[in-house]
């Protein structure tokens, strides 16, 4: 459980620029699934890259961590994450569509494989372009090829499906359609995954998260992640290095 909180940690910060958080409209009228799907994905995010600065709180049953964060994002290719505490790089994380790498610096270890261990432990099929769509405050989930039912649930639209005894659940605010919450649950297998976004900010004529609180349960254990964002910028030519130092022990994830 360690171990895949310390991927989760890695695979999910996320900043942005504006401190100004964007007003919200409530669900009114009843509007069907397809409507609201298309309305949600009205919402584009046009880039080549991003360079995101991050805060960033960790905690299980037994830590406490708060990280600084850098992530480096080639649209749809990769993902590099530098992960600092007290201004000293203690773990990367390299993220493409085929495999995940990371290492981290306290224990001497590092990680290198396929999403299916972390699929596996979320839930659901876990794939590049899932993380990508989770750090832009995205569904992770392409709306449009799955069996939605929709309602309005306080003052939110929810689209909710069941597929193979996996429910899967998606709130957006009434203003923008902007994702307000993912959640996605097995009860026979004790597991509950959901990405929470507290707000909004428009940064270069495109609307990101200020925020995400990320709950993970699995049989009575719980990690939360909370993420503050900082910084992003767009468009940079940025550069990937990625090496993992000598001697370093490599684990997997069971």
């Amino acid at each position: 459980m360690k171990k895949i909180g310390c991927v989760l940690l890695v695979l999910l910060l996320v900043s942005c620029k504006s401190k100004a958080v964007l007003n919200e409209g409530k669900a009114s009228d009843v509007l069907s699934p397809e409507k609201i799907i298309q309305n949600q994905y009205n919402n584009k995010i046009e880039f080549s890259s991003l360079y995101i600065r991050a805060s960033a709180k960790y905690k299980d049953e037994k830590q406490s961590q708060n990280v600084s964060a850098e992530i480096k994002i080639k649209k749809d290719e990769k993902i590099l994450v530098s992960i600092r505490f007290l201004g000293i790089t203690m773990a990367k994380a390299l993220i493409t569509p085929n495999e995940v790498k990371y290492y981290e610096k306290i224990n001497g270890t590092f990680f290198e494989g396929d999403y299916a261990s972390l699929s596996q432990w979320l839930g659901t099929d876990l794939d590049f372009k899932k993380v990508q769509n989770m750090l832009l405050g995205k569904p992770i989930d392409d709306l449009t090829k799955g069996n939605y039912t929709s309602s309005i649930v306080e003052k939110f639209y929810k689209l909710n499906a069941l597929e193979n005894k996996t429910e899967k659940s998606f709130w957006f605010e009434g203003e923008r359609y902007l994702l307000k919450k993912q959640e996605i649950m097995q009860q026979e297998k004790e597991r509950e995954f959901e990405v929470n976004y507290p707000g909004f900010q428009e940064v270069s004529s495109a609307y990101l998260p200020a925020s995400l609180l990320i709950n993970a349960f699995q049989k009575g254990a719980k990690t939360e992640i909370l993420i503050d964002y900082n910084n992003i910028t767009f468009n940079e030519d940025l550069s990937f290095p990625y090496s993992v130092p000598e001697d370093y022990e490599r684990i997997f994830i069971k």
